[in-house]
């Protein structure tokens, strides 16, 4: 499992995705999300303004990443 460190309270799943190149661009987000499916805490998200806190695991193209 791959950790990603925040200096704030959250980061917006859309953020993530661009953070961790699964997206060029915040833009592709919402189209991204609508083609992929994405877990948070074991759970499908679509929202990409989704907000994701420390503890928080999310599950996206086979990999594993802890908010931390």
């Amino acid at each position: 499992m791959e950790s990603v460190k925040i200096t704030t309270e959250y980061i917006t799943l859309g953020q993530l995705l661009k953070y961790c190149s699964f997206i060029s661009s915040g833009a592709m987000a919402k189209e991204y999300l609508a083609e992929n499916t994405v877990l948070v805490n074991g759970e499908e998200e679509t929202r990409r303004g989704r907000k994701l806190y420390s503890g928080y695991v999310i599950e996206v193209e086979g990999k594993s990443l802890r908010i931390e």
